[in-house]
């Protein structure tokens, strides 16, 4: 029988966070060249455009707290990696470009201004085609799409079955989210915005907030391994279609590159065989 996560791996997990939010601060990250190797230390240094194949380093902007699109595990060496399917087209792309991937963690609203800013390659982090996103960044074709969920404490399931439901209530999501968005459209809501996922999620366990707005996939990891949650029936609606790759706006090359390897893997259907895989891993960590 599985083990579900308790209360005191959440307060791990949101420790280890913190630390992890430390380590970005001062320009450190996880980093990972395949979902089965250990992780290394980002560069400072601006990030490549080049786009031939004389090799070196893509760097990938992603916020790591997001299961099963990209999370941290400790890997068979006692390392921290980061999976996730997001990782495994990442590493497609490198592959496809003659490149090898280095990860930069950090907050999800932080994300964009590293990619305007050069200091990353590719944004990859369940990004979904916004019109205000588009304006910031060039946006690659839809990899994957996904349905929104309202996270609840178990005893409330039926209490928030409804979006009406929600109204006047305090509601948690990520900053700079489409969750984020949904939830400003609730009439009377308390919003309680913050970077990190485990970091909704604690509210929500201690009582501060009384639902949550996850995406889909995501709000299935943390209701299978944190005990005392459930995914209710009301269902956000969101005018947004799906998940892209975010690259820097004008390096057309790049963003051609990206596309052509989700072509290639939509293709072999291998981003359905990633999603699977990496479903699996998450499920793991509560055994």
């Amino acid at each position: 029988m599985k083990k579900k996560w308790g209360f005191l791996t959440v307060c791990l997990l949101l420790t280890t966070v913190v630390l992890a939010a430390c380590g970005q601060n001062n320009n450190n990250s996880g980093a990972a060249s395949s979902a089965d190797t250990g992780s290394g230390n980002a560069s400072t240094a601006p990030a490549s455009t080049d786009t031939g194949a004389s090799g070196g380093t893509l760097i990938v902007g992603m916020s790591a707290d997001f299961p099963p699109y990209e999370f941290h595990i400790k890997g068979s060496d006692g390392n921290d990696q980061i999976v996730g399917f997001d990782v495994d087209i990442a590493n497609e792309i490198a592959k496809d470009m003659n490149k090898t991937v280095e990860i930069k963690d950090m907050q999800f609203s932080s994300l964009l201004n590293e990619l305007s800013s050069g200091r990353v390659d590719l944004v990859i982090s369940g990004l979904s085609p916004t019109k205000e996103r588009a304006e910031q960044v060039d946006l690659s074709n839809v990899y994957y799409k996904a349905e929104q969920a309202v996270v609840v404490q178990s005893d409330d399931k039926d209490k928030y079955a409804t979006m009406e439901s929600l109204e006047g209530k305090a509601i948690g999501v990520q900053t700079g989210s489409i969750q984020e968005e949904v939830a400003k459209g609730i009439k009377g809501a308390k919003l309680t915005s913050l970077g990190k996922i485990s970091d909704i999620v604690m509210q929500l366990k201690s009582g501060r907030v009384d639902a949550a707005i996850i995406e889909g996939p995501v709000a299935d990891s943390y209701v299978k391994n944190v005990q005392g949650l459930a995914i209710t029936a009301a269902k956000p609606v969101t005018e947004d279609d799906g998940y892209v790759i975010g690259v820097k706006k004008g390096n057309t090359d790049l963003l051609n590159q990206v596309n052509a390897t989700l072509d290639r893997l939509q293709q072999a259907n291998m981003i359905d065989q990633f999603v699977t895989k990496a479903n699996e891993l998450a499920d793991q960590q509560s055994q």
